[in-house]
């Protein structure tokens, strides 16, 4: 018969691995993510920007 501590062991050792790729799937996604916001966020700038000067362009 199997003692308690045994499984608890083995269900630990067979736990880190899964977490471990789970983690740096979760972080894999959070990049890319976070990459693309910054795409939107610098897309809406450059086009407040070019507004901005068009209509300093045209005051002048």
């Amino acid at each position: 018969m199997s003692n308690i501590g045994d499984v608890i062991f083995q269900l630990i050792v067979v736990s880190i691995p899964i977490l471990l790729v789970v983690f740096i799937i979760i972080l894999i996604r959070s990049l890319k993510k976070r990459k693309e916001q910054l795409k939107r966020i610098e897309d809406k700038l450059d086009k407040v920007t070019e507004l901005n000067q068009d209509k300093n362009n045209s005051l002048i």
